[in-house]
């Protein structure tokens, strides 16, 4: 029997930063061994801002768990289905975005993990297990240990109510979306305003207090993100592939044009 661990998990058990790639133009299981040579420790497979189908989620998300980074999938929306049939598939990890209350979280973690935690249906063996048959009390007890369910944090709303999200049983990880958070907040891509930094310092302090992991998305100045990993945060999205292919493609071209 080949139970596949959750690196990211262990990682940040280890004191880790752990490390993400978003992914909203890749479509080949190449991707995962890249992000993996890359330095990368998670996938952050967007099916809420991209056209990827649950297929091509799926396989990347079994490429994943074989390469060594963990896959993670933010859905599109907090209806079980979202959930329950990419990680019957491939996926260690749920993001669900938009979390705003205590019941919505809770959704979020019986949408994600078998009882007696939460309420997922049990639909047979998976790939994390590597399809072993282990009976339904012990496939659920090992998927559930494996599998992380991260809300984002995205709203004032959800800020205000951040200490009783992060005390819902079976959340894992409080992850700040701060480019839409900006935008509630009324401070579009002002990610040094005194409200991003307080809700900064709300969901680092909230974390610790649960013993859970804050984590953001959204920044890549180098000196603020070292300023927000300074106040406890530890799982980080560092770009995206379409930011990468970018900012390469556009250096080249730079340099290209500086020999006509």
């Amino acid at each position: 029997m080949t139970i596949l661990k959750n690196h990211t998990k262990e990682k940040l058990a280890a004191g880790g930063l752990a490390l993400g790639i978003g992914l909203r133009q890749a479509r080949h299981v190449d991707i995962a061994t890249i992000a993996k040579t890359c330095g990368y420790d998670w996938l952050f497979v967007d099916m809420e801002h991209s056209s990827l189908d649950l297929d091509t989620a799926s396989q990347i998300c079994m490429a994943g768990l074989h390469a060594g980074v963990t896959p993670f999938v933010r859905v599109p929306g907090p209806q079980h289905f979202h959930a329950s049939r990419i990680l019957d598939t491939g996926a260690m990890g749920i993001i669900v975005p938009h979390v705003e209350s205590v019941a919505e979280a809770r959704q979020a973690v019986d949408n994600c993990k078998y009882p007696p935690i939460g309420h997922r249906s049990y639909g047979g063996t998976v790939p994390q297990v590597s399809f072993t048959a282990l009976g339904n009390v012990k496939h659920q007890e090992v998927v559930n240990e494996q599998t992380m369910v991260v809300v984002m944090v995205e709203s004032p709303k959800a800020v205000d109510d951040i200490d009783a999200i992060a005390a819902v049983e079976g959340i894992d990880v409080l992850l700040i979306g701060t480019n839409d958070l900006s935008n509630e907040m009324g401070v579009p891509g002002d990610y040094t305003h005194p409200k991003i930094v307080h809700a900064y310092d709300a969901v680092c302090g909230a974390a610790k207090k649960h013993g859970i992991t804050a984590a953001m998305g959204g920044i890549y100045d180098e000196e603020l993100v070292k300023q927000y990993v300074a106040k406890g945060i530890r799982m980080i999205l560092g770009g995206s592939d379409l930011s990468f292919l970018m900012k390469a493609a556009s250096d080249r071209s730079k340099f290209l044009r500086t020999l006509e």
